[in-house]
């Protein structure tokens, strides 16, 4: 059997076996505390170049159906695990995991030390990686081809995930609302769950200009998640939708690129914040959710009041309890909110499902 190593861009190395399909990649590498759903994570845009390790021990019990994908191939750059399923159980699979990570050219690699590198990973922060099949030079010069890969810092990577044509997704049962939803790598249960409140959602690719935006007639703008720098985003267009008072809501990317509309700033995580477990509170209430996440990057903003913004006052609304980085903004006004975590929870826990019906009724006041 062929071996396989993970390499580090700090020179350190993990001895493994293939797991998917053979060759090499390279990534970001980021680790996700996810027990369950490793089929949404791996189709999910925002993983757009990043090798992601599960920190659950067994992976691929359940194998791969075609209902679970939260888009139309598999995103992560490559893929890290402890323990493949020998079996899959599951009436509604139909193929193994490793089968499906072989028919998208995913190179993978079992190694018995995930604990190991997650805890590198939290003391010396993410970092670029690779991982190659049966490697016919010295560790010393995949370390340095390592080195040579792009940073995540400084990426514009929205544009390369998100849909090159405007689409539509219906509203289940009466139509209550026009919404038009910016893609920036959004994941196919979000537009779902608003269609499932009434709303028609108007898909539009990453680089939709305000115009292009207003053109569908919105009652409401969404944002959605999606891969890369925050800081590398254009955001004229999301100031004209704040100029022009139309009810907005944004969810991870969306987040940060709302808080870059406000005149805040962003910043690289050390570790980031991937998988379904995230305690988030609601400052207003001191309610605590178990909410999805998925992101490298956070908003530096006031946690101690409101503060003041070219569209007036603005707050705080959500911050995490593990590291207090925000996880949450709104605007004073109540027209304007976002959260930097996933409320379409796909998959993750449902606590913050309200947040759509939230957007409903900031479209509904608007439109009184």
């Amino acid at each position: 059997m062929n071996t396989s190593v993970l390499v580090l861009e700090d020179g350190r190395v993990f001895q493994g076996r293939p797991y998917g399909a053979e060759g090499e990649t390279f990534g970001e590498m980021v680790f996700n505390t996810g027990m369950t759903g490793y089929q949404e994570t791996l189709t999910d845009p925002s993983y757009h170049r990043q090798i992601v390790a599960m920190t659950a021990p067994h992976i691929g019990n359940t194998g791969v159906n075609d209902e679970d994908p939260e888009s139309g191939r598999v995103w992560v750059a490559g893929y890290v695990v402890r323990e493949p399923s020998r079996i899959v159980s599951n009436w509604r699979a139909n193929r193994s995991l490793d089968d499906y990570l072989k028919e998208q050219g995913v190179v993978g690699i079992a190694i018995s030390g995930t604990r190991a590198l997650t805890r590198h990973l939290r003391e010396r922060g993410a970092m670029r990686a690779g991982i190659f099949t049966a490697p016919t030079v010295p560790v010393e010069e995949l370390v340095e081809r390592v080195r040579q890969s792009p940073r995540m810092e400084g990426a514009d990577l929205a544009a390369e995930v998100a849909t090159a044509e405007p689409y539509v997704v219906p509203a289940i049962g009466a139509k209550r609302f026009t919404v038009a939803a910016v893609d920036l790598g959004i994941k196919g249960m979000t537009p779902h769950r608003m269609a499932e409140r009434g709303c028609e959602v108007h898909v539009l690719p990453a680089t939709a200009t305000y115009e292009q935006i207003m053109a569908v007639e919105p009652d409401g703008v969404f944002f959605s998640n999606g891969p890369g720098d925050p800081a590398t985003a254009d955001v004229s267009a999301l100031r004209g939708v704040l100029e022009a008072r139309v009810p907005f809501f944004g969810i991870c990317f969306g987040n940060q690129l709302f808080g870059r509309a406000l005149g805040l700033s962003t910043y690289k995580l050390r570790y980031g914040h991937r998988g379904v477990n995230q305690p988030v509170q609601d400052v207003r209430t001191g309610k605590v959710e178990i909410s999805a996440h998925n992101h490298g990057f956070a908003v530096r903003a006031p946690l101690d009041g409101p503060f003041e913004t070219p569209y007036g006052q603005a707050e705080v609304s959500h911050v995490n309890l593990n590291d207090r980085c925000v996880e949450g903004l709104r605007l004073l006004d109540g027209r304007a909110f976002s959260v930097q975590y996933h409320p379409e929870a796909a998959a993750g826990p449902h606590d913050a499902a309200y947040l759509f019906d939230e957007f409903c009724e900031v479209i509904s006041r608007a439109q009184a």
